[in-house]
This record gives structure tokens, C-alpha cells and sequence, in this order.
């Protein structure tokens, strides 16, 4: 374990590093949100206009099916990038696991017409008229 990590397990203020940052990205990556949150929840209020780490947040939130939070963190990459397509695609899939599908469908259109990637048309599809 890292000494960041071991700080913020004791309760230490630590401001977000690369290092921080790519651990909690990592985390992410092998399905453990939970602990990547850990990292990155002591520094969020701080960046909260970093896309990447917002993004990250997101992503963690909604693996670990913190659904609110994940609609929020999605909602604010969003409002920062109007072209990002990942969080567009991210917030509709959010809504939908949230059984708010309603809600869900412009997100996904607008994604897959955003970027035309087989999973985002695949999403759209569900939804179409």
C-alpha cells in the first residue's frame, strides 16, 4: 500500500495526486469502486471542475450502484463538457438502471448520434419510436 493510500485510510488530508488518481483509475479497471472512492472522495469538493476526475467519480459511483451520485457526478461532466459523449452515454445507462427509462432515452440517442459506437447505438435502440 502506498502512502497515500495508508494516509487516507488514517484520516489525513491529502490533496489529489497523479498517483492518487491513477490508483483509483485502476481500482476502476478491476471492478473495485468502493476503494477508488476512498481515494478520490477526500479531494472531489476540491476538483470538482476536473472532468477526469469527475468522470472517474462517476464511473466508480455507478459500478458501485451508488445511482444518485452517479446521476450527479454525471450530470456536473456534463455541464463542464457538453460533447463528451462517455458521460452522456454514462448518465442515460445511470437513468436506466434506475428504472427511469423515460428519462434515459435522450441521453442515449443523443450519445449514439454523439458517437456512433455499437454500444451506444445498441442502448439507443432500445428506446427508439
Amino acid at each position: 500500500m502506498s502512502d497515500v493510500v495508508t494516509s487516507i485510510a488514517k484520516g489525513a488530508d491529502v490533496t489529489l495526486t497523479l498517483e492518487t488518481y491513477r490508483m483509483a483509475e485502476g481500482l476502476v479497471e478491476q471492478r473495485e469502486p468502493l476503494r477508488a472512492l476512498r481515494l478520490l472522495e477526500p479531494a472531489l469538493d476540491e476538483e470538482r471542475d476536473n472532468v477526469a476526475v469527475q468522470q472517474l467519480a462517476g464511473r466508480a459511483y455507478y459500478l458501485s450502484l451508488q445511482l444518485r451520485r452517479a446521476e450527479a457526478t454525471l450530470r456536473r461532466v456534463i455541464e463542464l463538457d457538453p460533447c463528451d459523449a462517455w458521460a452522456t452515454h454514462a448518465l442515460g445507462r445511470t437513468l436506466e438502471r434506475a428504472g427511469r427509462g423515460a428519462e434515459a432515452a435522450p441521453y442515449l440517442r443523443l450519445a449514439a448520434a454523439m458517437n456512433p459506437e455499437p454500444e451506444y447505438i445498441a442502448a439507443a435502440a432500445r428506446y427508439a419510436d
